[in-house]
């Protein structure tokens, strides 16, 4: 016996979700108005007997992919066959929609629901045009809530129930991993049983719920977090193409050898006055505000401004790595090789890829700021680490020059 079911998230609503209860509620009374407890209606359908667990003021309502009408794309999502369907699927929408109402907003948040119902309830019907086999119930609505919820709350932490023949507990599972691999993966395509459960539905909510919210996010139309999953795509392209960069030996300041000195120096840190406080503030709400546009130069600009005035402050991780590729990027060595310093040592634990900061900074120092020493002691650190062949030969030829 093997039994999971996610039972709390980490994340609560700040605000009353009133639309989630709301969709909770009249869905929960539509059942009882529709369903039959004592038995079954039979009903013929071009000569095919059809058995629906409703009562006949309902039968219209269901979809029936072969005849559907139009009105059957949204009504079927109010219907359940059965308490199991009805519990099950009004918890999923009160675990995870919650949060969902309170991103988006109650009126939002409707819209979203009625037209994910319908999507998923299109998606279903276009993909089994030929059955007559009646379809109902929210789950893929609910499960176009649960892919906005991926994209939104990520990293947050389900807790789940487990149930192992005797063995009894919960765990804690990042949502990333629960929805993406559990639900949408295992659930929806690997076990896939025939009859029973729209698969289809449920994998056309998914992607609707997954893609508009990638969409509203990226648009800014809703507003992210620096831990939602489009900034963690974000955050992965830029590693994939640094390390592409790095690997196929590109240096953006190729040239020359030779080229004239640029020193790099540290600047001592002063005592701050009130007034240039509130200038420092004012600078690193601004770096905040165009990384969250997106617009890393302008980023790095304010940032050196912010440097001249106080060098000791400190972005957090990811801005300050945005900026110092950004500023090496932009040719600016001296102003790169700072940033990538100051990163390393605020940062080096935390980091999944110090090394490859350690290559770019041993290139800088070597190719353009022409610090022979400086430039052979992050060479050696970096060849120590490095794991991908291309940076690794890239490390040991640049020793090499320098050694030789």
């Amino acid at each position: 016996m093997l039994f999971i079911w996610p039972i709390r998230t980490s994340v609560w609503p700040r605000r009353t979700p009133y639309a989630n209860y709301f969709l909770i509620a009249i869905t929960v009374v539509l059942f009882f108005l529709s369903y039959s407890f004592n038995r079954q209606y039979g009903y013929l359908l071009e000569g095919q007997p059809i058995a629906m667990p409703i009562r006949p003021w309902a039968a219209n309502w269901v979809l029936i992919p072969g005849r559907w009408q139009p009105w059957q794309l949204l009504s079927y999502a109010f219907l359940h066959g059965g308490i199991k369907h009805i519990l099950g699927n009004m918890f999923f929408l009160y675990l995870f929609g919650n949060n969902i109402n309170d991103k988006l907003g109650h009126v939002r948040y409707l819209l979203f629901y009625l037209s994910a119902a319908v999507v998923s309830g299109l998606g279903h019907t276009l993909l089994n045009l030929s059955s007559l086999a009646p379809t109902l119930g929210a789950s893929g609505a609910i499960a176009a809530v649960v892919g906005a919820y991926l994209v939104l709350f990520p990293q947050t932490q389900i807790t789940v129930f487990y149930w192992i023949i005797f063995f009894i507990g919960t765990f804690e599972i990042p949502a990333l991993y629960l929805i993406g691999l559990k639900l949408i993966l295992f659930d929806n395509i690997i076990s896939r049983f025939p009859g029973g459960v729209a698969y289809d539905a449920h994998l056309a909510g998914y992607a609707y719920g997954v893609g508009l919210l990638l969409f509203l996010v990226a648009t800014r139309i809703v507003s992210g977090t620096h831990y939602d999953l489009w900034v963690m795509i974000q955050q992965w392209n830029r590693r994939r193409r640094y390390r592409d960069v790095v690997a196929s030996g590109y240096d953006p300041f190729a040239g020359v050898r030779g080229r004239r000195r640029v020193e790099s120096r540290e600047v001592p840190p002063t005592q701050a006055t009130a007034q240039e406080r509130a200038e420092i503030e004012r600078l690193r709400q601004r770096i905040a505000d165009w990384i969250g546009q997106h617009n890393v130069p302008a980023a790095a600009e304010v940032y050196l401004e912010l440097m001249r005035i106080d060098p000791g402050q400190l972005l957090s991780r990811q801005y300050l790595l945005d900026i110092a590729n950004q500023l090496a990027g932009d040719r600016r060595p001296a102003e790169a090789v700072r940033a990538y310093e100051q990163f390393l040592a605020n940062y080096r634990g935390t980091y999944e890829y110090p090394e490859q900061v350690e290559l770019m900074l041993g290139i800088l120092y070597s190719r353009y700021l022409q610090d022979r020493d400086k430039a052979i002691l992050y060479l050696q650190r970096a060849a120590g680490r490095l794991t991908d062949p291309g940076q690794l030969r890239m490390c040991r030829d640049e020793l090499a020059h320098l050694q030789g």
